[in-house]
């Protein structure tokens, strides 16, 4: 059996859902399920508190530890907020954060700071985040790890791959532990513009020299970005990295096949174990389709990924077979873009399309895919609390939908934010909810 998902019939070894007071990872969990047990219900109707404006952007989702909300700005400062009141406990600009027009191309602006969502050991205490920061008039990526008590810098490491333009390199997933390390991915910035090339980044907690794995490494190839609307690398219980990739820069089948549009695995130490594309590949790469959805790795063996084709494809785990060998695919499952991380419960799936979040369900004899509902609201990357799907829509409105229909129970009015994959988290009580430079907070009633 390869590393990495048990065998259909085997017990499920699966993480189970959040059921602690604490949200630590993007999406609650190392799988980034995005489910939590923790509340029965939320209430929406009035805001419990939001924060005072913070120094820069928020593109990651708020994370939870004990008694405090952490979130990370594109001015590279990391904030430690009261869950009791949304007050700054402590604060901690890392460096100067870079000026977007420093960059070749992107759509982050006017600074470039910490994009991906950080991640934190609680066993350490510390909060890891990275960091793109201007030295000597040029940007630099730094893996910074800071006390979760008193913002205290306890690392920082360079992690630019050697011989990288890092002007042309963003680090837009959250962030992931494996076994005492920190797991994140690169790729380019918006528009795809300068030379870079997609990598899977590792480096012990307690600083290390890191260690990568290169997407279109062959010569001459460039691209393949691992971004996933900044979904986090995901982790599974045997320490196996899954990430899917985005287009690369080889357009023909007769060309060597470059690791692109793609789902891989990927051991601990970064090597290869498998990996599955679209027999497409080579037209998505020219089409800028590429695969943008986090993988999903069910308790019963199957991977589902999709992103940009709309198209979704149900995948074997344990032999993802490489080229065109998905065990099912249904097409058109929305009408825009399928970016981010999905939530989802058994085997359905909450996907996030740009449009409004899309339920899907996995059957596994024979394998199958079924659209069980699309929803015009929402589209942020979703989660599923207090008995609800809970996503954000470009229209600044939070939404709660049925589970089982799609249709709106609950909504709120949060604001804009300042990226297309806004997602919220629970903790310590709470919904939160990232805006533009905000978090809002909304009162959830415990289990039990």
């Amino acid at each position: 059996m390869v590393a990495g998902l048990q065998s259909k019939g085997q017990a499920d070894t699966t993480p189970s859902p959040s059921s602690s007071s604490s949200w630590t990872v993007y999406h609650a969990n190392p799988l980034g399920s995005g489910n939590s047990m923790t509340l029965k219900a939320i209430d929406t109707s009035k805001r419990f508190w939001a924060s005072a404006a913070l120094d820069g952007q928020l593109y990651g989702e708020p994370l939870v530890l004990s008694k405090d909300v952490y979130v990370a700005t594109e001015s590279d400062t990391v904030y430690a907020l009261s869950s009791l009141t949304g007050r700054v406990i402590w604060s901690k600009r890392l460096a100067r954060a870079v000026p977007s027009s420093l960059l070749p191309c992107g759509n982050i602006a006017p600074l470039v700071g910490i994009t991906g969502t950080p991640v934190i050991d609680p066993s350490r205490d510390e909060i890891f985040v990275v960091a793109d920061e201007l030295v000597r008039g040029g940007p630099v990526h730094k893996l910074v790890g800071l006390d979760a008590t008193t913002g205290a810098i306890e690392l920082s490491q360079d992690v630019d791959p050697p011989g990288s333009n890092p002007a042309a390199l963003l680090q837009r997933t959250g962030l992931n532990l494996d076994d005492g390390r920190v797991v994140f991915a690169m790729g380019g910035n918006y528009g795809d513009c300068a030379s870079y090339r997609g990598r899977v980044v590792s480096v012990a907690e307690t600083g290390s020299k890191p260690i990568y794995f290169t997407v279109d490494a062959h010569s001459g190839d460039s691209q393949g970005a691992i971004w996933m609307g900044g979904a986090a690398p995901v982790v599974d219980v045997h320490g196996d990295i899954w990430v899917s990739v985005g287009n690369g820069s080889v357009h023909s089948s007769g060309q060597s096949y470059d690791d692109s549009d793609s789902v891989l695995e990927l051991s601990p130490a970064l090597h290869l174990v498998q990996y599955f594309a679209p027999s497409t590949w080579p037209d998505n790469n020219a089409k800028d389709l590429d695969l943008s959805m986090a993988p999903v790795l069910l308790s019963d063996g199957q991977v589902v990924v999709t992103g940009k084709s709309r198209i979704v494809y149900l995948l074997n785990g344990v032999h993802l077979g490489g080229i065109g060998r998905e065990e099912a695919s249904v097409g058109s499952a929305c009408n825009q873009d399928i970016d981010g991380a999905s939530a989802f419960v058994g085997t359905i799936i909450y996907l996030p399309c740009l449009s409004g979040t899309v339920a899907i369900r996995a059957g596994a004899s024979p394998p199958s895919l079924k659209i069980m509902w699309r929803s015009a609201n929402g589209g942020g990357p979703p989660i599923v609390a207090a008995g609800l799907v809970w996503t954000i829509g470009s229209d600044g409105v939070l939404y709660g939908l049925s589970p089982a229909t799609g249709v709106v129970r609950q909504h709120a009015s949060v604001g804009t934010s300042t990226n297309h994959f806004p997602t919220p988290s629970v903790g310590n009580g709470l919904l939160l909810v990232p805006t533009d430079n905000r978090v809002i907070a909304f009162r959830g009633t415990p289990v039990g």
